[in-house]
């Protein structure tokens, strides 16, 4: 691919689809309609106004059960997926490209409950962004998360996931 092509690419707005679903239905619908979601059985419930906060939720079904009868493992990673480069896109506006770089899942207890995990952005996170980001061209920044049971909040697998920055010279 020329590098014309990724540039164009990287900093293009999303899919014209995805910006005509955004400005009709609520956050939590419009992420949850994704269809990697509907088909894992993952929904998003609830997205804070200003992006800086997001529940995601997976219920044990058939379709989303590994051959034991646990939760599949490559389910409750899609349940960490994109959710913190999505809300750092949001936050940081169309001057800062974002990007997933690298995941690493630590499966700690296999359940058959249903499970959460929660994203949460600090002011101070992204005060700390831009900052770096005037001092260098580029930046990567690793962003826990925690897969939990609604029931007990017993801790099920944790991610850690590495985001890219940078901010676009106009």
């Amino acid at each position: 691919m020329s590098s014309n092509k990724t540039k164009r690419i990287i900093e293009t707005k999303p899919y014209i689809t995805w910006d005509i679903l955004e400005k009709l239905l609520p956050p939590e619908w419009f992420f949850s309609l994704y269809p990697t979601y509907l088909a894992s059985g993952i929904r998003i419930t609830k997205v804070s106004k200003d992006y800086k906060y997001i529940r995601v939720e997976m219920n044990l079904n058939f379709y989303n059960r590994n051959y034991v009868g646990s939760h599949f493992g490559g389910s409750l990673f899609a349940m960490t997926d994109p959710f913190y480069m999505l809300m750092f896109l949001k936050i940081l506006g169309k001057d800062y490209i974002v990007w997933d770089k690298k995941a690493c899942i630590d499966f700690v207890k296999a359940t058959t409950e249903n499970v959460y995990a929660e994203f949460s952005i600090t002011d101070e996170i992204i005060d700390n962004i831009k900052e770096e980001l005037s001092q260098k061209k580029s930046i990567e920044k690793i962003f826990p998360v925690e897969i939990k049971t609604k029931s007990n909040q017993e801790l099920i697998a944790k991610v850690e996931k590495t985001l890219y920055f940078r901010k676009i010279k106009r």
